[in-house]
């Protein structure tokens, strides 16, 4: 029982972080949004992946998380191995 209240509390600051997200239109693109920031941001995909996932060209993506100052850096070389696996 305390492991399904804390999931709804996650679920419930999670869909409130989400709104806060002043473009895309549906809290589950939101949601999204908010799970490839934080790939990004562990460097487990590259902004193309990212882009591909959110369904928008690279250069929106970019200017989205420009616009929400999110720091994050491009996957080195050897690192894309990584991100082939997922496929």
């Amino acid at each position: 029982m305390k492991l399904s209240n804390a999931n709804f509390s996650f679920n419930s600051t999670l869909t409130a972080i989400a709104n806060e997200i002043p473009f895309l239109k549906t809290i589950p693109e939101k949601e999204l949004l908010l799970g490839v920031i934080g790939a990004l941001v562990l460097k487990k995909i590259s902004i193309s992946k990212a882009a591909e996932v959110m369904n928008m060209d690279k250069d929106s993506l970019l200017a989205i998380l420009d616009y929400m100052n999110v720091e994050f850096s491009y996957l080195e070389a050897n690192d894309v191995a990584i991100e082939r696996s997922w496929l």
